[in-house]
């Protein structure tokens, strides 16, 4: 009998043993430890198929000549034992032969195959009938815990091992550390530092490791630095453990740092070495660096033998902004897993291409045949926020249910944000009540969506309710908040909260919560205030920050410090249209056409493209996207549109409207500027809904740009006129036209009784007049 030629070596022998085994006489009996001995070995060449009729073999022996299962018998046939029934056999087995009583070896066997299969209460009643519990035991269990993620398990066995006197070794160290991370104790985490100490397990390289790796996840660099510094010998994991820490802690200037520090040092680094360089470098936005480590990367094979590798490069590309070699990387990988995809549908995303993400997406499931994800929903359902694409949104929603992966929190407060961002806030409270809440996730998703709606009392009211639900708010909660009071005008509780989170949470403002704090007091006319408050603020201003205080000054007129602001701006981002934009207009509002020229020439020296302003409405599950000016003639509906925007501007005239020409930017004559006004990219996507929806159908505008003020009240007349709600989203907050479509619907009831009267003949069109 000659074995198949993948086994490893050493296994021949033993399976020539097994065969001549089975063809032995029954009266004929191997010895005992021969049999275990190949229990052990067909159980480390995972071929439970031979392992366990010899565990037969010896139960079915001669009684004349009998040969009992040992305590040595069992341990490797759990070991190989491949779901939990067959754990359960073995387990009975062993009761009926009496071979647990006594012996920790075999008992520890068995609660390391129970935890193996999840099986987390057999696990602890064979741990409890254990008579004698030695410490490879105890890390059975606790390492199965772990595994299991049952962290608040894990650590109150390790509090009764603790008073029960046991001594823990180095592998129960490092099975409870990385528990302190899924329990986010930091507390717990200097406990174990200090049992480790007292147990003069500090110099282990295995602990120490452990310990890097756990102070690195939770934020305690400076304790992993100290105990990298303490260390008298390290490896590459411990290298790869200090530079993930400092990358994932967002100092990834020091990660870089620590990298040279360790080719210095002499050591090689792997592809989790490059794994964590690569999101580093694209933090730090350092192009060159990050096309060495992708050379790097090329030179070892790494790029196209890894997959793995393959993501990182493409999300580092994608975070660089350079997403067609993200692209191009992608196309390279011989092999794509769900990842990868989930990978380059948020590059896009990140570089504000959600049309794109949703291209990538539908290509994944129309020729790929690959199922979502979880990542997958994360993805792809911002994207179809961002545009507003509410029908398709609903449908990948729709999907997670199938798939259950809506009770996911990431997912649930992803779809959450999708209704908030849709203009469906009612929706999106209704979920927000039936999603988990015990992270902060749900919580951000819905403060953010009532800000953006003007709803800035009850986003402060959801607030005091996750604080009285034991929810503590981290950053992203008070950009939600900061922003929610910005909106609705909200400046005394804004300061409140600012402070509130220094003080009572410990958490150290960064950039978006100062540029939140500039826009607010802007917004309020408190200019001297932000501007102060940008000169005093413990970080440079970014482009933000300064973006916000310009925005204010176009708002109140304030050309003088505009200028101050734009100075910055064009220092800080020369190549972000949008700033001399937003200054040319600023210059434009009050006259200043001097001004407007040389902003202009400015653009055209540094060859800039301004973005063009369109809107989007989304009609029986089609995405319509519209442009300001003469764009529009590639619609096919176009003659219609005009014709409707005609008809509109004449009714709206009738009930007392009067453009505003202070809102075209245009040095021309008054025909023209009504002319430039009655076709901004927000009045063809209404006309367009209105042609091809029916009858007082609400309507959801998305905008790219803000909703100038002459379209805020040309929408409002609009509202009354088609007796529609009116709902438009800018790239700031929504604006909401529900009031005059109400007061309309009231007129409709009056008219409809005197309709009863008059009888008209069937096909009049009615309009409120």
């Amino acid at each position: 009998m000659r074995p198949p030629a993948f086994l490893p070596r050493g296994v021949e022998a033993v399976v020539v043993t097994s065969g001549h085994l089975r063809r032995l006489d029954p009266h004929v009996h191997a010895p005992l430890l021969l049999t275990n001995t190949l229990i052990s070995a067909f159980s480390r060449a995972s071929l439970p198929r031979l392992a366990l009729p010899l565990l037969r073999h010896l139960l079915l022996s001669s009684p004349l000549l009998p040969l009992r299962p040992d305590a040595f018998t069992f341990p490797p046939l759990l070991r190989a034992a491949q779901g939990p029934g067959t754990a359960a056999q073995l387990h009975a087995c062993a009761l009926r032969l009496g071979l647990l009583r006594g012996n920790a070896f075999a008992s520890g066997a068995l609660v390391h195959a129970y935890l193996r299969f999840g099986r987390v209460r057999d696990a602890y009643r064979a741990f409890d009938e254990m008579r004698h519990r030695d410490v490879p035991a105890w890390n059975a269990m606790l390492s199965g815990l772990c595994r299991n993620a049952r962290a608040v398990d894990a650590v109150g066995l390790f509090g009764r091992m603790v008073a029960e006197g046991v001594a823990g070794d180095a592998v129960t160290v490092s099975s409870v550390l990385p528990m302190c991370v899924l329990l986010g104790d930091r507390a717990l985490a200097l406990a174990m530092h200090l049992y480790a100490v007292k147990r003069g397990l500090d110099d282990e390289l295995f602990v120490c490791n452990a310990m890097i790796d756990v102070y690195g996840k939770l934020g305690m660099l400076e304790e992993a630095r100290k105990v990298f510094d303490g260390m008298s010998s390290r490896d590459l994991v411990t290298w790869n453990s200090i530079i993930s820490g400092h990358e994932q802690g967002g100092q990834v200037a020091s990660a870089v740092e620590m990298f040279c520090g360790m080719r210095d040092n002499g050591v090689s680094p792997d592809v989790l070495t490059l794994l964590s360089l690569a999101s580093a470098i694209a933090q730090c936005g350092d192009i060159c660096g990050g096309r060495s480590v992708h050379c790097y990367m090329v030179r070892r094979g790494w790029d196209v033998g890894d997959i793995i590798a393959g993501n990182a490069i493409v999300d580092m590309y994608a975070k660089l902004s350079k997403i067609e070699a993200a692209q191009r990387m992608f196309d390279s990988m011989p092999v794509r897993d769900a990842v990868s995809w989930n990978t380059l549908i948020t590059g896009y995303m990140q570089n504000g291409l959600a049309s794109e993400a949703i291209h990538v997406y539908d290509h994944m499931q129309k020729h790929e045949g690959l199922k979502p994800i979880q990542g997958t929903f994360v993805s792809v359902l911002p994207a179809y926020s961002h545009l507003g694409a509410l029908q398709q949104g609903t449908r990948m929603h729709a999907f997670s249910i199938k798939t259950g992966l809506n009770l996911d929190v990431y997912v649930g407060t992803c779809v959450i944000d999708l209704y908030a961002k849709c203009g469906k806030l009612d929706e999106a409270m209704l979920l927000f009540e039936q999603t988990p809440r015990r992270s902060t996730g749900p919580w951000n998703a819905v403060i953010s969506g009532l800000g953006v709606h003007g709803h800035g009392a009850k986003a402060l009211s959801l607030f005091s309710q996750m604080q009285q639900e034991g929810i503590s708010p981290d950053h992203v909660t008070f950009v939600s908040l900061l922003a929610a009071c910005s909106h609705a005008g909200l400046v005394d509780q804004g300061r409140n909260f600012f402070n509130m989170m220094q003080t009572a949470y410990g958490i150290k403002p960064i950039a978006k919560h100062y540029a939140c704090m500039v826009d607010m007091l802007g917004r309020a006319g408190q200019l001297d205030d932000a501007f102060d408050f940008i000169r005093n603020m413990p970080i440079k201003p970014d482009s933000a920050i300064w973006g916000a205080l310009l925005g204010a000054c176009r708002i109140h007129g304030n050309v003088e410090m505009g200028k101050v602001a734009s100075q910055n701006l064009f220092e800080l981002d020369p190549e972000n249209v949008g700033y001399y934009i937003l200054m040319s207009n600023m210059y434009a509002k009050v006259g200043k056409w001097d001004g407007v020229d040389e902003v202009r020439s400015l653009v055209r020296r540094q060859n800039l493209q301004k973005t063009p302003g369109w809107s989007s409405i989304e009609v029986k599950r089609s995405v319509n996207v519209f442009y300001s000016g003469n764009q529009m003639n590639i619609h096919p509906q176009h003659e219609e549109i005009q014709r409707e925007l005609l008809d509109l501007l004449a009714k709206m005239r009738s009930l007392g409207y009067v453009p505003d020409y202070s809102f075209v930017l245009q040095d021309v004559e008054e025909d023209e500027k009504e002319q430039i006004l009655n076709n901004h990219s927000e009045r063809l996507a209404i006309a367009f809904g209105i042609i091809n929806t029916p009858p007082r159908t609400p309507l959801h505008i998305y905008k790219n740009l803000r909703v100038c003020g002459d379209c805020h009240n040309a929408t409002k007349y609009i509202s009354k006129i088609t007796e529609r709600e009116i709902i438009v989203r800018d790239s700031n907050r929504f604006h909401h036209f529900k009031d005059a479509a109400a007061a309309a619907a009231e007129g409709t009831l009056h008219r409809r009784r005197r309709w009863y009267k008059a009888k008209p003949t069937r096909g009049t069109r009615h309009l409120p007049v």
